[in-house]
Order: C-alpha cells, then structure tokens, then sequence
C-alpha cells in the first residue's frame, strides 16, 4: 500500500518557480495548490488584459505579472508552466512552453485530438521535460484505497466495471453560451469528465480494446452574453453514453451527463466474482469531497470500508479540488528531481484523448471501434 502522506513530505530545500496560465481554475485551485506545496513557488501570472494579470498578482502576492506567453517562458526564474486555460488553447500554448524548455503541468482535457498530444508528449521527451496531467482523482483518498484493494484481488475477476456521472453544472438551459457549448472548441461533457472517466479506468484496469458511443446535446441552445442574450446553438455534447471492453473483454458501461437536474453524482462500480466495490459520492456542490467506499465478498451485504489514515489528505481546503491537486503538483516536483515523467504525464493524457477521439468516431459512424495498442 502506498503511504500518501510519505509521497506528500518530500524533504528538499529547492524551490521551483512556475508561472501559471489560465485564471479561471487557476486562481481558484492551481495558484493556492501551488502556493501550498513546499517545493513550488508561484513567480508569475499570465493574463491576455495586462490589468487583470497584475490585479491577480497582487492579490496572491505573485512578482510577476505578464500579457505575453513569450515574456513569461522567457524569464529564467520560472522553470515550469501550470496552464489551466480552456482546452483550444493547450496545444499552441503548451508548445511554447516546452519549445522554451519549460516543465509542463495540463490540465485535462490535453488537446483537442490525440495528434496534438503525442507531438507535445515527443517534443516534452526529446527536449528531457517533465509533464503531468492533472487527472486528480489518482490522487483522492477513497479512489486510492479503491486502488489498493483492487491490486489485492478484492474483487477477483471482474464481471462488470459501471461509471454514472451525473451532475447539473450545464442542466440550466439559462447558462451562457461560450467555448464550452462548441465543439471544435474541446467543449463538452466528453472532455470535461470522459476525459477523467477514460483516465482512472486505464489506471484501475488496463486498456480499452474496443467501444461504442453515443454522444448527444441535452440542451440546443445557450443565450450568449456577448450578444446581449441571443441564443446561440450549441453543438458539444452534455450527455455520453458509452459502453467499452477491456483487453481481456471484461465489458464497462459509462453513463456521463453534465445536464441532469439532481443526477446522483459519481459511482464507479466494480462487481467482480469474489465480491463488489462500490465508490462514490453524491455531492453536487464540490465532485472531490464526499467520496466513501463500500465492499461486499461472496454474497455478503456491502459495508462501508474505511480510508486507511495513510492515504488522506494532511491538509484540506474548503475546495475539495486543491488538496488533490497538490498531491498533482508533488508527482511533478518527484518528477523533476528524478528527470523523468511520473503517471499521470502527457503519456496519460495522450491515451485518454486518444479514446476520446475514438468515443466521437463511434459516435459519428454508429459503430463500435476498436483501440489501437498503445
């Protein structure tokens, strides 16, 4: 079993400087996450309105304030980007990020399709940088002990593995049109929770041979602020249906809708033929905290099993996103000490995009479709 808070308390007196870029997640997660870790020392904010930016530093207390992408991989004292802008912009920013010899943490979803993300995985790789995804759920309690008891054959062979993720962030049909409503712009449910979905089933269980989807818009159009409310359509999908197999042909059944007024929020379930692990949590208001665990064997009634103290967090904010995340930001300190990417990397995030392709290929063609060896 992995101890968590060992991982946490890396002993290292150097301090890395990052530069982040995306203001939106990245005030509210990224630049506390990273202001919290030991190792990470936020030197500078990007923001395209050089006002914004500066009024963003001050109120971290953050030296550096920039209009530019170029002006900010420029500076020696930043030695990595944390980039949390909308995902269009990933593949031209992170490529100037790396082009500059920066270290990379993205957030999901990488890119907009999977050529993207393994020309940044190749350039990261021959220029010897470190990348990490923020696929964060890796990095939460109840899905670590999920980890642990599935390493040690709780289940035995699985049967059946089944994702609903329901929630309501985009159930109000009131909720401004922007880049999230576009498709070509990497909006959707696909890509904002898929990306996660597809990301930890790799994680627990190996690779996809084959899927089936059908992506669908709950919700055909949002007022757009910009034109004083006109309604715009909208093309991203709100709802994923999905069903997949595992290379050994075990079958999993993905339901995932950002449109559901009073969905039952996130459950993996894994029924396997020694017993059942059930995960998941109802909470709407925040999709990190509220996360408990139950296990049945052999027919037995399933019972709440506990989270080792090891694995918790030692801190936790009033945001349950952050203190994942700085378990991320970790990975990506361990990861540079030891000149090499540690999961979740841009290798990652290359095959969760690859499978998110592959998803809106089945989608558009209406057929199953099988997963390259990866």
């Amino acid at each position: 079993m992995v101890n968590q808070k060992s991982v946490d308390m890396i002993a290292s007196s150097s301090a890395i400087g990052v530069a982040v870029v995306g203001t939106g997640f990245g005030q509210k997660v990224h630049i506390p996450g990273l202001q919290a870790h030991h190792r990470t020392q936020v030197v500078a904010v990007y923001h395209r309105d050089l006002a914004k930016a500066q009024a963003i530093a001050a109120a971290h207390a953050i030296p550096h304030a920039c209009d530019s992408l170029e002006a900010i991989v420029a500076m020696p004292e930043v030695q990595g980007v944390s980039l949390s802008t909308p995902p269009f912009l990933h593949y031209p920013m992170a490529q100037t990020v790396l082009a500059a010899g920066k270290h990379l943490l993205l957030e999901k979803p990488t890119t907009l399709n999977v050529a993207e993300a393994r020309e940044l995985q190749n350039m990261a790789m021959a220029n010897g940088l470190v990348t990490t995804l923020n696929f964060e759920f890796r990095c939460v309690p109840a899905w670590l002990h999920l980890a642990d008891l599935l390493a040690q054959d709780y289940v035995g062979q699985p049967r059946l593995i089944k994702v609903d993720w329901l929630v309501s962030s985009r159930a109000d049909a009131k909720r401004a049109w922007n880049w999230y409503a576009q498709k070509d712009l990497g909006g959707g449910a696909l890509g904002a929770i898929g990306s996660h979905a597809f990301d930890y089933i790799a994680w627990l269980f190996g690779p996809l041979q084959r899927l089936s989807a059908r992506l669908s818009v709950a919700v055909p159009q949002r007022p757009d602020p910009a034109s004083g409310g006109q309604l715009r359509p909208v093309d991203a999908d709100d709802v994923c249906l999905i069903m997949a197999e595992l290379a050994d042909g075990t079958p999993c059944q993905l339901t995932l809708s950002a449109a559901t007024y009073q969905g039952r929020g996130h459950w993996l379930e894994i029924y396997g033929d020694r017993g059942t692990l059930v995960l998941g949590s109802d909470n709407q208001a925040d999709y990190v905290h509220g996360f408990k665990l139950w296990g049945s064997q052999q027919g037995e009634a399933l019972k709440e099993l506990p989270i080792p103290p090891a694995l918790e967090f030692p801190r936790t904010w009033a945001d349950g996103r952050i203190a994942p995340f700085v378990r991320i930001v970790d990975r990506w300190v361990q990861g540079i000490d030891q000149k090499r990417s540690l999961a979740p990397s841009l290798q990652e995030g290359v095959y969760a995009q690859l499978l998110m392709d592959l998803a809106h290929e089945s989608d558009s063609t209406g057929t199953w479709v099988s997963v390259p060896r990866y």
